[in-house]
């Protein structure tokens, strides 16, 4: 009787936070108490987590060994600011990586543009910084390319032919390019031969070694495979280039305890970048410094197109 009557004193004495509790679009067990759309902290502090190894990911946009090897000074920048040693994950996809911490084994990440309001909004993932060149100015643009000898000069010839995406969690690489087809060319997707192949440097050489007619990519990305001498500038034609969109969103897993994430967000914005082998992989597209942002403001645009497309947040 007493262990019911105490669990009975639990559950109202949780029933008027639960009330309080904001979701929007958040999963269940999150809640958005500030309004920020993205998830608070447990207010109880046993529910927060205080890894002794803290592991990080990259968004996997290109190889993982490579990318091992570019945040390797940053990571051992974050493990001395810490004081814990940091692990880099090198995720093979988008899934992967949002299950990684939906699951509570990625403390630290930077998710691609797409698939960031998923992973806030199924994931817990609070993001805090993007990079920006030395200007402030930040983002990329989606491309669709072909080659030069391919017959396509517009978006209109793209029908019938064969198209990469690649994968539907990107911004850039699927729903931006989604919407721009039935905007601009009246062309559904069913209209094009589609493929899926994984990563953005995947579509780029399936264009070139001609797997692929077309590609729909970031063309960051792009802009870092011509500076490694991975593939040639006159071996692509752009026929269509997007507005700006934020670039990739940094930040940690909602529960982290609060002094942890701190001392990590603080890590970010005092990396010395001048030298380094991030400095030397991201001067290509433009970046040399993290930059603080916001879900709320920087991640509006992309909201509007899930939204358009009918993109929804729903953990699966």
């Amino acid at each position: 009787m007493k262990a019911l009557l105490f669990l009975l004193a639990m559950l109202f004495a949780a029933a008027p936070a639960l009330a309080d509790c904001q979701r929007g679009d958040l999963a269940s067990h999150l809640c958005d108490r500030t309004g920020d759309l993205v998830a608070d902290p447990p207010t109880n502090a046993r529910q927060h987590i205080d890894p002794r190894i803290l592991i990080f990911a990259y968004t996997p946009v290109e190889d993982p060994a490579t990318y091992g090897q570019v945040w390797a000074g940053f990571i051992d920048h974050l493990s001395r600011e810490t004081g814990r040693s940091v692990r880099f994950f090198p995720v093979q996809s988008n899934a992967a990586q949002l299950e990684a911490m939906r699951a509570g084994r990625l403390h630290i990440a930077g998710f691609n543009t797409g698939s960031t309001p998923l992973a806030v909004n199924c994931a817990g993932f609070v993001p805090f910084a993007m990079m920006a060149a030395a200007d402030d100015s930040y983002g990329y643009q989606m491309e669709i390319i072909t080659r030069p000898d391919s017959g396509i000069e517009t978006l209109a010839d793209l029908r019938g032919r064969s198209l990469a995406f690649t994968s539907p969690t990107s911004n850039s690489g699927y729903k931006a390019p989604l919407a721009l087809l039935q905007q601009e060319a009246g062309l559904r997707e069913q209209d094009v031969r589609s493929a899926f192949s994984g990563k953005h440097d995947n579509s780029v050489l399936g264009v070139v070694n001609r797997d692929y007619d077309a590609a729909a990519i970031a063309n960051s990305v792009m802009q870092r495979m011509f500076a490694r001498g991975v593939i040639r500038p006159e071996q692509i034609r752009t026929i269509y280039r997007s507005d700006t969109f934020p670039t990739t969103a940094y930040g940690v897993a909602h529960n982290l305890a609060p002094e942890l994430a701190e001392k990590i967000r603080a890590a970010f914005f005092s990396f010395p970048w001048e030298g380094s082998a991030l400095a030397e992989e991201f001067r290509q597209s433009g970046e040399s410094q993290f930059v603080p942002i916001t879900y709320l403001e920087h991640w509006q645009v992309i909201r509007d197109i899930d939204a358009a497309t009918g993109v929804s947040y729903q953990c699966r």
